[in-house]
């Protein structure tokens, strides 16, 4: 279990894939680990040097008492240092997709191709953000978990695909409530609309055409304001990846591959 120890927290992150191919960053959405993107590992892998990490206080990551946007980019720069990585290209779902964009705002240099996936420059209410960190250090996480299906998959999907239903449930359970309440906060501060026009990296905006946390409409309105952005609706809801893995899989290749 490969460990990046950093001063105040170490970071989980796993590599396949050719070591001499391009290399495709994967992060993570709030509430879940880097095994959430098993589905597209056998595909990813076989065209890129797949970097998948949990991101801070999630999965086998630690977490610190306070975490800013920043501090969840910064930990993808310190990885790609770390890996001997001039340039990257990123995939993120949700809060893994909000980190894409603070990379391509801050650091477009590392960057290759950016996919934005199930995400916003500005995800959901700050203040029930809050909320929700002062719950889940308050009472853990159980609550939580037992109703995320419900924002994150379809009736559907939920009714078809129980065990994967189960597993992203799971994966929410044993999330270190402080490491989840920390993003919480992050999540509750980061606002990226006013940084849109200048994100120039070639990039792909994937909704779900269910998702009630981040919509199709944001996406859209995401594509107008970046220069050079694509958007596209998957059928699926919130963690589109796992909804509709194929379908994600092969827009996701079909972008990267462009070049």
């Amino acid at each position: 279990m490969p460990l990046l120890k950093l001063a105040k927290h170490q970071l989980h992150y796993q590599v396949d894939g050719p070591s001499s191919a391009p290399v495709l960053v994967l992060s993570n959405s709030l509430g879940t680990t880097l095994q959430m993107w098993q589905p597209q590992m056998a595909a990813l892998s076989q065209r890129y040097r797949v970097v998948r990490y949990d991101s801070r206080g999630h999965g086998a990551s630690t977490a610190t008492a306070r975490c800013r946007l920043a501090d969840l980019g910064g930990d993808v720069l310190t990885l790609l240092d770390a890996l001997d990585s001039e340039r990257a290209h990123f995939c993120g779902l949700s809060m893994g997709g909000l980190t894409g964009l603070w990379l391509g705002a801050h650091a477009p240099e590392r960057l290759l191709r950016l996919a934005v996936c199930n995400s916003a420059a500005k995800i959901g209410d700050s203040e029930a953000w809050r909320q929700r960190a002062a719950q889940v250090r308050s009472e853990g996480m159980a609550a939580l978990a037992a109703s995320a299906h419900q924002r994150w998959f379809s009736a559907d999907f939920c009714a078809q695909a129980p065990d994967t239903v189960a597993q992203a449930r799971a994966w929410l359970a044993h999330t270190p409530p402080d490491g989840y309440a920390a993003c919480c906060e992050a999540l509750a501060e980061a606002d990226l609309r006013a940084d849109l026009p200048r994100i120039a990296t070639p990039t792909l905006l994937i909704a779900g055409e269910y998702d009630p946390v981040t919509t199709v409409a944001e996406a859209q309105t995401m594509a107008a304001a970046m220069p050079n952005a694509q958007w596209l609706a998957l059928p699926a809801s919130h963690l589109s990846n796992l909804e509709a893995p194929r379908a994600f899989e092969q827009s996701l290749l079909a972008f990267l591959d462009a070049d």
